[in-house]
Parts: C-alpha cells; structure tokens; sequence
C-alpha cells in the first residue's frame, strides 16, 4: 500500500472514527476544514482504489468501510519512517525528540514503565 496524501490521511481519520459508513456520514466526523462533498467523494474512491477502503452498494448509495485498521497503517508508515529517517533505530527516534524539546522527563519515565510492564 502507498503512503497516504495528508487529505487521504485526514479521511481515513474520520472513516476509522466513523467505521462503516457514506461519504456524508464521513463529513460529519471531520475535525478542522471540511472539504467540499465532492472533494471528499474523490478522496474516498481514491482511498479504495489504493485499498484502503471497501465499499458495497446499498440501495442507490454507497457505504465504505476500511480495509486496513489504524494500528495497522501506523504500524507500517511508522516503521518506514524509522527506517528511512532513524537508521531503524527507535532510540535515534526517541533521541530526536528529546533533542528537540518534543518529549519530557515525565513522558520518558512513562514509556520506560511500559516497557517495563511488557517484560
């Protein structure tokens, strides 16, 4: 599956909210800017050709439901951007972060817990 454009990827976050459902119910889960009805009725078919979305006919209309589950998709484009990015290296990933002020003591602390916690 190809990375997701940043409109695909603001759609699937409403479809993932939404589950299984028609363009229009999608509009309702947008946050932000809401693009025009038929700029999202492009995304949508967009995401189905690429495979992210399965859509049946019911009726006259269509209802879409995802493909791939949002862990899934983070899982995937996460690993390649820690690849592509991070020498495949969480800890350069995590390094970054801290080196930029983006993650505190506290966050660290949390995710040393979690590691803790899965051992």
């Amino acid at each position: 599956m190809e990375k997701l454009t940043q409109q695909e990827e603001d759609a699937m976050q409403a479809i993932w909210k939404t589950g299984e459902g028609s363009v229009k119910s999608f509009m309702a889960a947008l946050t932000g800017a809401v693009p025009p009805y038929t700029t999202l009725a492009s995304t949508v078919k967009n995401l189905e050709k690429k495979g992210y979305l399965q859509s049946r006919l019911i009726g006259n209309a269509y209802q879409y439901a995802p493909a791939i589950t949002e862990e899934a998709y983070k899982q995937r484009f996460m690993g390649n951007v820690v690849k592509d990015y991070f020498e495949d290296s969480y800890k350069e990933l995590v390094s970054f972060f801290v080196k930029k002020n983006k993650i505190s003591t506290e966050d660290l602390k949390e995710i040393i817990g979690l590691i803790e916690g899965k051992k």
